[in-house]
């Protein structure tokens, strides 16, 4: 009985319950329904004044147009809120672009402000809680206050709807034409586009519609369509698309000719491949064909008997077995093999049987060149040295000197002694990197560089490596030569010197490196430290003489055909090649005019019955023409303010002649004859000093107040520099202002100070050559110079008489006739 009674109270308990939860089930739908008209009568509210207040939804990676109809997919939690409440209120929905389509959780800054007001047409749920959702556009819109942001993205929307005409003006026409005429090129040449849209395009009569349809079926970036998106006027619209559209079919029509390119290089390279088949097919029936195995056999025979360390040994069979398994044909098996046979073709172990006899050396210098004794006695010993410590450990020797002196003949000189290969590489006009270390194996067409390459050609790894002109190389965008030269020049570097192309260690160290230059001055530090330079000066008129009747002449002679009895040149006709045919330091240019004189000599004998000619002094020009050069020769009286300076040029010493006058005027310093900035302060120095000394040597102390000095050096087309005419300059000014002449058989030269003291120049030998030729008998020299009269050749020494001087007063003693 109490069971039952329990019974029938759960069962009252329970019905009670069902009919509390319909009740509030009820409430909770009345409660919606008013919310739902409340809010549907705010929209239309908001609808009166222009503004749509609406549930919005950021898109990623889409875009959607005004008369669109898409289906897309939404999963975020802020997106299917705003969905579900659209559908309740009037399934409008504003629907924008995210700036970055891999943001999360956007905010109000992650989108842009301009989108879509759109319709819900219908929305399906599918696996995963994501909707597939299909939407229409209906116009342009641009958010005017955003409401809040949770539980889903509420905002203020002002419409922007397209003005709707039949009538429209004669530009928006012919845009319009445009635009299409555009877009069915663009379809034509766009396989990814179905044709069949046109026809529907071609319907269209409102521009802004038109835009907004062809604009959302084209393939462009999302940013490219948000601004067709933000382009509220109709004409910029369309022009936009248009350049949009000219862009897009100039892209897909490269891209059809790349394709084509790449189909027709697969087909050409399918044919070769069909043709070396069938080629390798005809030379097997022939007995002409050539095994792959038996040339990696060859090539792996040739590695042992080389016997190079292990390392490089195992690096180079390494590329031998992928070099087996190749097409023997195939461009990287062609690199490879390259590679290979460079390796296997340098002198790892072959050297010379150098032979250091210095009797034989010495014997061979003088054979090969006349004078430059110091030069040779620096070769001998160089050589002495390296017999004695049997190791080639030691500086770098620079031969440094003007052109055509025999600095590359005197290199191929130390090799013909030493018994070794002569190599020869110029580096004037280098300016790539890549010609000292090589270029490397990943470019098309990479070879050694020019070091490992003339060893190669050398065939031993200890010749004699000359590197001519060091002083011209460049620096550029592809790199320091002259930095890649510090490794190679480096005794304690080069023993392991790395080429980029060979990728292993070469050993240098058994080179003997021998450079030459012109100047010291353009060489860079660095490279300059790594050498030991022996300055080879100019040859004298009488080396030049020597040089001529035993070595030039006999050469050209038998050269052009000739014997000693076809043609006989005088002393008396070289001294005139020497003095008016030739202006240098060397002989280069002397033995053109000796071959050109032996050409004309020929050419009589060939066309006449005379067949022995001599040429003299006075009969030179009748071969050769007017003189080029002339040489100024001291003659005439002593006159004012005339004084003879001493010069040094690339090309040997020359005599200077400094005119000076003084005019009334106002204390100006007038100089000419193209001087430069050195020689100018020289000038103006030697005035400061005449000025101090004025009453010493009774010029008037007011010169420089009412009278201008003007300082002419002839020959005003040659530019003129250096302090060395500083004594001679202030020379001339005290002979101007005091009138006393200076005597015409004195040369100075010499750098002055403010206090009247001459300083040492350089250039010594080749200035008392220049005045000897000019028929000087007095040469006034620095004091500090006097160590140089050594080097000036002991004939030309007799002939002088030479003054050592310290100031100024020393120089007008000697220099002035009273």
């Amino acid at each position: 009985m109490t069971e039952e009674k329990k019974a029938e109270e759960k069962k009252a308990e329970e019905k009670k319950a069902e009919e509390k939860k319909a009740e509030e089930k009820k409430t909770e739908e009345e409660k919606t329904e008013e919310e739902k008209t409340k809010e549907k009568n705010e929209i239309e509210n908001q609808e009166e004044n222009g503004l749509l207040t609406l549930p919005m939804i950021p898109l990623r990676g889409l875009s959607i147009f005004p008369n669109m109809v898409l289906h897309f997919d939404i999963g975020r939690e802020k997106s299917i809120n705003a969905l579900e409440k659209a559908m309740i209120m009037n399934q409008k929905v504003f629907l924008v672009t995210q700036k970055d389509e891999n943001t999360d959780l956007p905010t109000i800054s992650d989108f842009y402000h301009v989108g879509t007001v759109a319709k819900i047409k219908q929305m399906l749920k599918l696996p995963g809680d994501s909707i597939r959702v299909l939407v229409e556009g209906v116009c342009r819109g641009e958010i005017s206050e955003i409401i809040f942001e949770v539980p889903y993205f509420r905002c203020k929307v002002s419409k922007v709807e397209d003005i709707e005409t039949s009538d429209l003006p004669a530009a928006t026409e012919a845009l319009m034409r445009s635009v299409i005429s555009s877009f069915d090129e663009y379809l034509s040449v766009n396989p990814k586009k179905a044709k069949d849209v046109f026809p529907s395009i071609m319907t269209i009569e409102q521009p802004g519609r038109l835009a907004d349809i062809i604009a959302s079926h084209m393939d462009i970036k999302i940013d490219e369509k948000q601004t067709i998106l933000e382009t509220f006027d109709i004409d910029r619209r369309l022009e936009i698309l248009n350049d949009l559209l000219n862009r897009e079919i100039e892209i897909l029509n490269i891209e059809q000719t790349i394709s084509y390119n790449v189909k027709t290089q697969i087909d050409k390279n399918q044919r070769e491949y069909y043709l070396r088949e069938q080629l390798r097919a005809i030379q097997k029936e022939l007995g002409h064909d050539e095994d792959p195995a038996d040339e990696v056999l060859e090539l792996m025979t040739q590695l042992k008997k080389l016997k190079i360390p292990k390392k490089i040994s195992e690096k180079v069979e390494k590329e031998i077995k992928r070099l087996s398994k190749m097409q023997p044909n195939s461009a990287e098996g062609t690199v490879i093999r390259t590679y290979i046979e460079t390796i296997l073709a340098l002198p790892w172990n072959k050297s010379s049987k150098a032979n250091i006899d210095l009797l034989a050396a010495e014997k061979i210098l003088d054979e090969d060149h006349y004078g430059l004794e110091k030069v040779k006695e620096r070769v001998l010993e160089y050589l002495a040295v390296i017999k004695l410590s049997k190791t080639l450990k030691g500086p770098i020797l620079c031969l440094v000197g003007p052109p055509g002196v025999g600095k590359t003949s005197i290199a191929k000189s130390v090799a013909r002694a030493t018994n070794r290969e002569f190599v020869r590489m110029s580096l004037g006009g280098v300016r790539d990197e890549a010609e000292i270390r090589g270029h490397r194996r990943t470019y098309i067409g990479a070879i050694p560089g020019r070091v490992i390459a003339s060893i190669k050609e050398g065939g031993t790894n200890n010749p004699v490596f000359l590197f001519d002109e060091v002083d011209k190389i460049g620096a550029d965008f592809k790199g320091d030569p002259a930095s890649a030269l510090l490794e190679v020049l480096d005794p304690e570097q080069n023993k392991d010197f790395m080429d980029h192309y060979l990728e292993i260690a070469f050993d240098l160290s058994k080179v003997m490196f021998i450079t030459t230059a012109n100047t010291i001055d353009t060489i860079p530090r660095p490279l300059l430290d790594r050498m030991e330079v022996i300055n080879i000066t100019g040859y004298t008129e009488e080396e030049k003489v020597n040089i001529a009747e035993n070595y030039l002449v006999p050469k050209k002679v038998k050269e052009h055909g000739l014997t000693l009895e076809n043609i006989q040149i005088s002393e008396d006709a070289i001294r005139g090649l020497i003095n008016y045919y030739t202006r240098e330091s060397g002989v280069r240019n002397l033995e053109r005019e000796i071959a050109n004189l032996c050409r004309k000599v020929a050419r009589k004998i060939v066309s006449s019955d005379v067949k022995s000619y001599v040429i003299t002094e006075k009969n030179l020009e009748d071969y050769l023409g007017k003189k080029h050069f002339r040489y100024d020769i001291i003659e005439g009286v002593n006159e004012v303010g005339v004084t003879t300076g001493l010069a040094w040029t690339v090309v040997g010493g020359d005599t200077l002649f400094i005119e000076t006058t003084a005019v009334p005027g106002t204390g100006q310093l007038v100089l000419t004859g193209q001087l430069g900035d050195v020689m100018q302060e020289s000038a103006k120095a030697g005035l400061s000093y005449i000025r101090s000394v004025a009453g010493k040597y009774h010029i008037d102390e007011e010169f420089h107040t009412n009278k201008d000095i003007h300082i002419h050096i002839p020959e005003g087309a040659t530019p003129k520099d250096g302090p060395s005419a500083g004594v001679t300059m202030a020379t001339a000014v005290i002979s101007t202002l005091t009138g006393i002449p200076v005597r015409k058989e004195v040369a100075m030269t010499g750098e002055i100070t403010l206090r009247g003291k001459v300083l040492p120049v350089g250039g010594i030998r080749e200035k008392v050559l220049a005045a000897h030729r000019a028929g000087i008998k007095k040469i006034l020299l620095p004091r500090d110079n006097e160590r140089d009269i050594e080097e000036i050749p002991e004939k030309v020494r007799k002939d002088l008489e030479f003054v050592l001087i310290s100031t100024v007063d020393e120089a007008l003693e000697h220099a002035l006739a009273k």
